[in-house]
């Protein structure tokens, strides 16, 4: 195996026999970054055409705007389709804008309904009506389906492009569609899916079954019941489901109880990413649709609401601190001590925060746990209070030698850091039930508690202890 470059090395080759999985992905991005400033097409080319679709999403995902285009021109034609449907909306988009309807066609010749659907949506309407047309009647049928559901819904990201059986043949003879249709099961099928006469679920049939009972059986005999999902549910609560039952894949029904696709486990790792990297965005203030790679003007357009907001907040908590003018002319030490108060809850608070946003995320807070979980998170936050207002009172009072401003900064870290704890639960189920994301705005709201708890608490203790 070769050894991986020094962190700021750039790979001038790939050593030997290439196998993409013995090179990490930093690895392959370096080696790009060198041939792409070297402009070196045909090796690009040759590079590019021994990954797969996914790790070509992924590197054009790690370039510039400029270098992403010049990257695209050098990728396979038979592999373009693909890498599209891959591709984030935001990065596909500017790739697209001179790509006619007719090459188009052409990259999503074999492609499935869902991945038409995907490159699809980043079109005009006369690219997509002329690239509809050349569809296959099935094929069409399909894309159209996943288009009738919104971007939330179940719908558009299951496959419509079913594997089912009827539940009046035998055994015998759903194995001899199944070889007379060899590409019809991958590696991965374990179940087909059976249906009646007017298209309703009844369940599934395992292959193991399949395989073992009598030939003569009915299908009817050995049906297994099947976790189904309904088509206009919302697709973050499917992935709920598909955590807490620990499956594959689920059939998609409709509100008739009429089969109308599958849900499959690749896609639902898709959601939970797409959320993950929603939530972390959220939390840090940052646009769901900026891309690490956006341009200056969209990514400083994008952070500057939040940052705004953040600067009314601050002012807000300058505010309160401006009340206490008179303490801190007297008491220098306050100014230096103060920080730290507000510090100490802003952590506390943002550790509760970020573990009930996941807890939320997950689908494992709701009904009476929530009250024993604010009791759990003030106790937590009252302890951890106590045993850090000793410490800093300790450490304040080898400072400045002064009992009362030790007594001050101990009861004040103490008060700030049970009240952030009791702040990060709460803050996020007020929000929900008010239908707001908490992602995106708790964590502003918890600052704002925090700094102003910790500076009302200190400067008001100081006001009594002190003046």
């Amino acid at each position: 195996m070769p050894t991986p470059p020094p962190e700021q090395e750039r790979p001038s080759t790939l050593q030997g026999d290439y196998n993409p999985a013995e090179y990490s992905a930093e690895y392959k991005l370096l080696y790009l970054q060198g041939l792409v400033a070297d402009r070196a097409f045909e090796d690009i080319t040759t590079f590019l055409d021994k990954q797969s679709e996914y790790e070509i999403a992924s590197l054009l995902e790690s370039f510039p705007t400029q270098n992403r285009l010049l990257i695209w021109e050098q990728v396979p034609d038979n592999i373009k389709g693909e890498v599209l449907a891959e591709l984030e909306v935001d990065t596909r988009q500017p790739l697209m804008e001179n790509i006619s309807s007719k090459e188009i066609s052409l990259f999503t010749q074999d492609l499935d309904a869902q991945d038409i659907s995907e490159i699809l949506d980043t079109v005009t309407d006369s690219v997509r009506t002329s690239v509809m047309a050349t569809l296959d009647e099935d094929i069409r049928v399909q894309v159209n389906k996943l288009d009738t559901y919104a971007d939330w819904e179940v719908g558009s990201y299951m496959d419509p492009d079913l594997i089912q059986v009827r539940d009046d043949i035998t055994l015998a003879e759903v194995q001899e569609w199944l070889r007379d249709n060899d590409d019809l099961l991958d590696d991965e099928s374990q179940e087909l899916l059976v249906v009646d006469q007017s298209q309703q679920l009844l369940g599934l049939l395992s292959l193991v079954d399949l395989i073992k009972h009598d030939q003569t059986t009915l299908v009817s005999v050995l049906i297994d019941p099947a976790v189904t999902i309904n088509d206009r549910f919302d697709i973050t609560d499917a992935a709920a489901i598909f955590r807490s039952e620990d499956i594959r894949f689920a059939p998609v029904i409709n509100s008739h109880g009429e089969l109308v696709g599958q849900l499959n486990g690749e896609d639902i790792m898709e959601i939970i990413q797409d959320d993950v990297d929603s939530t972390m965005k959220n939390l840090a203030g940052v646009s769901q649709d900026e891309e690490l790679f956006a341009p200056i003007l969209t990514s400083a357009k994008s952070r500057s609401i939040w940052l705004g907001i953040n600067l009314c907040t601050a002012l807000l908590a300058a505010a309160v601190i401006g009340q206490f003018e008179a303490v801190l002319a007297k008491v220098v030490a306050l100014a230096i001590l103060m920080p730290v108060v507000a510090s100490m809850g802003g952590i506390a608070g943002s550790q509760t925060l970020t573990v009930v946003i996941r807890g939320m995320a997950m689908g494992q807070i709701g009904g009476s746990n929530r009250l024993w979980l604010l009791n759990k998170e003030l106790w937590v936050g009252a302890i951890n209070g106590m045993i850090w207002a000793i410490i800093m009172a300790f450490i304040a009072q080898l400072w400045f030698h002064d009992i009362k401003i030790s007594a001050v900064i101990g009861l004040a870290i103490a008060i700030n850091m049970t009240a952030a704890n009791v702040s990060g639960i709460s803050i996020p189920l007020l929000l929900k039930r008010m239908n707001i994301d908490p992602a995106l705005s708790a964590s502003v709201i918890l600052t704002t508690v925090t700094d102003i708890v910790g500076f009302m608490s200190f400067l008001g203790l100081a006001s009594v202890l002190i003046l």
